[in-house]
Formats: C-alpha cells, structure tokens, sequence
C-alpha cells in the first residue's frame, strides 16, 4: 500500500524559478526509498514540498497532488503533517546546540497526542544510538558530527512517525560512521516498521540499504526502480557510482559526457 505519493508535482521559487517539474514518486508503506541526484537537482526541494517547510524560502507548489495515507496534505502545516506521522530530519544536524540530548528529545515529544510515553521512547532512542546516551550530560554543541547526526535521527523517532525523511545524512562525516547510521536506519526500517525516503548525493551508501530508488535531474525524475537493478545500470554506474566506462580526454577533442536518458 502506498504510504506517501507525489503526482506530477510542480514547485517553483519567487514565482519564477521552477526547482521541480512534474515529479512523481511513492514510498510503499514499510519501505525504504533513496532520492538520488546531483547539488541544485531538487532533491531538497521536494522533501520540503512533502513536510510544508516551502513558505520560508519564498516557494509554492505551482501544480499537482501530495497525499500521505490517502489524504491530500497539501493544505496541511508542517505541525499537523508531523502529527500525521510524517517528520523531515533536515540537512545540516538542525539540532538545539544548547541543550543535552534529553532535552533534544524532549522537545521533539508530542505531549498528550503521543501513544508511549517519553520514557518509552528516549529509552527506545538510545537503544538505537546508544552513544547519546554515553554523553547524556553533555551540550549537544559539543557532540561530533556523527554524534549530532544521530541525535537528530532520535529526536525524529521521539515523534512517533510513519515516515521519517532523511536530507544527506551522510553529509560531512567519515566513511566509517556513514556505514554505522545507515545501518541503524535499515535496522529502524526493519525493526519500527517505519517507512524511509532518503535523499542522499553519496549514491552507493543509499543504493546498499534502499529497496526502491529514483534519479532526479534538473528537477524531473528521469530514471526509478529497485536499487539492486539501478545499482547496476551503467549510467548510475559512471556517472554516480565513480565506475562504468572511462574516456581519454586527452585523444578525443570534442567528447561531451551525455547520459543516455538525456540524448
């Protein structure tokens, strides 16, 4: 059953500048979805569209349809889509730098509205990310990236979601802790039963831990299906796995790299 569906959506900035056009996608309940694409390809822009965070940057879904269990939620604000069970953990750690990490989770807690108890879910948090736990104490300002990054993931499950939306998780940590929080997001996909959509520019990190994936350039979707084939398709290969055919530019003097979805 589909659990979040994009129709043919359309967003644009300052009414001028259109960022997506025509994107469609769904996240089948249960599943874990990666959003591939290059900087500037909308990947961004399209998870913003889904939580309702457009507004602040000046843009507007111009055209289309984005419904989140059967319902259209597009007149819907970003709190009561959360309270759907729909959260965006955004690019860049957003976490509240001067508060420890209980205090993270606590403000992430839903109150009366929430079916476990805050107990309940911190102790769930730091099963997952039982590092947090080691610096209870500490200012989460003075966590390491991976330790920030895993907060804000926690802080998204104290929410009770259904579908957390994950923007460059890998972004500016080592190889080594990219492969630990992938890790721990399949395991709260498989264990939780929560659904993943995962924008990443690191291709081959969201290609091993997907079940479903789509290529985004320039604001159209121009390739999807299941990761395991699109991992091999030799266009993801060269052009964002960093293997495939390789070219000597040096004996050929009017090469021009064009992907064959584009010719």
């Amino acid at each position: 059953m589909s659990l979040l569906s994009l129709n043919n959506v359309e967003v644009a900035y300052d009414r001028v500048f259109l960022a997506i056009k025509g994107v469609s996608l769904e996240v089948q309940e249960g599943s874990m979805v990666a959003l591939l694409g290059a900087n500037g390809a909308g990947k961004s822009t399209t998870l913003k569209t889904i939580s309702g965070l457009l507004a602040p940057e000046r843009g507007e879904v111009r055209r289309g349809e984005v419904q989140f269990m059967g319902q259209d939620i597009l007149s819907l604000s970003p709190p009561e889509r959360v309270r759907m069970g729909l959260v965006h953990v955004m690019e860049g750690r957003r976490i509240f730098e001067h508060l420890t990490p209980d205090e993270n989770l606590l403000a992430a807690y839903r109150g009366p509205g929430a079916k476990k108890s805050f107990d309940e879910l911190r102790e769930q948090a730091y099963r997952y990310f039982p590092r947090l736990k080691e610096r209870i104490r500490s200012k989460a300002g003075y966590l390491s990236g991976g330790e920030q990054q895993m907060l804000a993931i926690a802080r998204a499950l104290v929410t009770e979601p259904k579908l957390i939306m994950l923007d460059e998780p890998s972004l500016g940590l080592a190889p080594v802790l990219v492969k630990e929080i992938f890790a721990i997001i399949r395991e709260i996909n498989q264990n939780q039963g929560v659904s993943v959509l995962l924008v990443e520019q690191n291709a081959t990190a969201a290609l091993n831990v997907a079940d479903h994936a789509y290529l985004i350039e320039n604001g159209n979707i121009v390739m999807s299906g299941e990761a395991a084939v699109l991992k091999q398709n030799p266009d993801i290969q060269e052009f964002y796995l960093g293997g495939g055919e390789r070219v000597d530019y040096h004996n050929v003097k009017h090469y021009r790299r064009r992907k064959r979805w584009l010719a």
